[in-house]
């Protein structure tokens, strides 16, 4: 019987990986084409709440709050182009986003939480 919990929850695991995985290869996609980034976004909303209890929550919640916090500064940055200082904005949300998603990716590679 254990083993079959045991299993049972390995597959969880190995399934909610795999969504994490796929949000922030979406995310990175997305910081290129825009599109991919909301598709990336919306997954793990969508995947989120099912993973809880796993260390792949926490990748999860990342991803989503990279979106929403790209989405606040795009918009921010977007307001302040005509006195100039949108696009350095633009460039520190870019690359802040970048490094939570890259090093979120090596985290889950790495089958590690990632601190929230």
């Amino acid at each position: 019987m254990s083993e079959l919990i045991t299993s049972t929850s390995a597959t969880r695991n190995y399934e909610y990986k795999t969504h994490a995985l796929l949000s922030y290869i979406l995310l990175i996609i997305g910081f290129f084409t825009a599109i991919p980034l909301l598709f990336g976004a919306v997954w793990a909303m969508i995947k989120k709440k099912g993973a809880l209890g796993t260390i792949y929550h926490s990748h999860l919640v990342n991803a989503t709050r990279v979106f929403w916090w790209s989405l606040l500064w795009f918009i921010t940055g977007s307001m302040l182009v005509p006195i100039g200082v949108g696009f350095l904005i633009w460039c520190a949300a870019w690359l802040w986003a970048l490094y939570r998603v890259v090093d979120g990716l090596a985290k889950v590679m790495s089958d590690e939480y990632y601190p929230i």
